[in-house]
């Protein structure tokens, strides 16, 4: 499976642009991405900014919106979540959502979904946020009424916490079998064994080489005890290097990180970065994402450009 990289835009942010234009920002740099290379642009399923990216009260536009305008932006790229709580949307409803992004965009949707985590937004905008144990049983139920809406005709599905009726998402995805699915996440009891059961994807972030290989192996161990190719499922992460032209901006970079993830992350050159990805290629990594709260200008994801040229040359590792 080829190497490839997504761009994904968690910021709003940019100083001296008034609302109006923020959007142009947006299709900017997610142009960008598209002509240096990059396979996927995603946003963040945020209703506020959160902790390690900028202030709570920077701007945050709604990612599904986004979505559906850089569809018409963009002609390549795949697009989608980074990733969707389940908590904010009816499931039959998001598959909707997502098939209608797939029809705008040409079958270029992916769907990003995860438990939910940010207490704070909930709260704000009265949405229930229930204990981890139930978030998990609705992202199963929520996976299973996507998953079946994609697939079939006219789906029924009761459980504890949705249900639907001889659903109609009409018109179908474009491709077989509906867009790809994301699981974000890696707690290894409960997102891992899920993310088997439905995701195409898994994201995970750079938390040190054997903690990934763990995590690899459960999620090949999950799948053999439901009967599933564990092949089949695409493992992806954030990315674990950091390119920009100085030293000073990429450290400026690092300490805007969550610190629990600074020491897993390298800094150099596009060179240096190629070598330092390969051992988690050689682990069976295939996707890498960069964040637009690091690389802002045309330039700077250019140089992620030239940065996955190498990866996809084939850089080797050093004797």
């Amino acid at each position: 499976m080829s190497i490839w990289f997504g761009f994904h835009l968690p910021s709003y942010t940019h100083p001296g642009t008034p609302p109006e234009r923020l959007f142009d920002r947006v299709v900017e740099q997610a142009t960008a991405a598209e002509a240096a290379g990059f396979r996927l642009v995603t946003v963040m399923d945020h209703l506020y900014q959160i902790g390690g990216v900028g202030a709570v009260d920077e701007p945050m536009l709604e990612g599904w919106l986004v979505l559906a305008a850089l569809a018409r932006e963009t002609s390549r790229v795949r697009l989608g979540t980074l990733v969707t709580g389940v908590t904010y949307r009816n499931p039959a409803l998001l598959a909707k959502q997502v098939t209608t992004l797939d029809t705008i965009s040409g079958g270029r949707a992916i769907l990003g979904i995860g438990a939910a985590w940010n207490d704070v937004e909930h709260e704000g905008y009265g949405f229930d946020f229930p204990p981890v144990g139930e978030r998990m049983d609705r992202l199963d139920e929520a996976l299973a009424i996507i998953k079946s809406m994609f697939n079939e005709e006219r789906p029924t599905f009761e459980g504890k916490h949705y249900r639907i009726e001889r659903a109609l998402n009409v018109p179908r995805p474009i491709e077989s079998g509906g867009p790809p699915v994301l699981v974000g996440g890696g707690g290894e009891q409960r997102t891992l064994r899920i993310a088997a059961k439905y995701a195409d994807m898994t994201h995970w972030f750079p938390l040190g080489m054997e903690t990934l290989k763990r995590k690899d192996e459960l999620v090949i161990r999950y799948c053999e005890e439901i009967g599933r190719d564990p092949s089949t499922i695409e493992r992806t992460m954030a990315s674990p290097v950091v390119v920009l032209g100085s030293e000073a901006e990429a450290n400026a970079a690092l300490e805007r990180m969550p610190p629990e993830r600074r020491p897993f992350i390298n800094i150099g050159t596009p060179e240096m970065a190629a070598e330092a990805l390969r051992p988690y290629i050689d682990a069976g990594f295939t996707g890498f994402t960069f964040n637009n709260s690091i690389y802002r200008t045309p330039d700077q994801i250019g140089l992620i450009g030239e940065l996955l040229k190498l990866v996809q040359g084939g850089v080797p590792a050093t004797a």
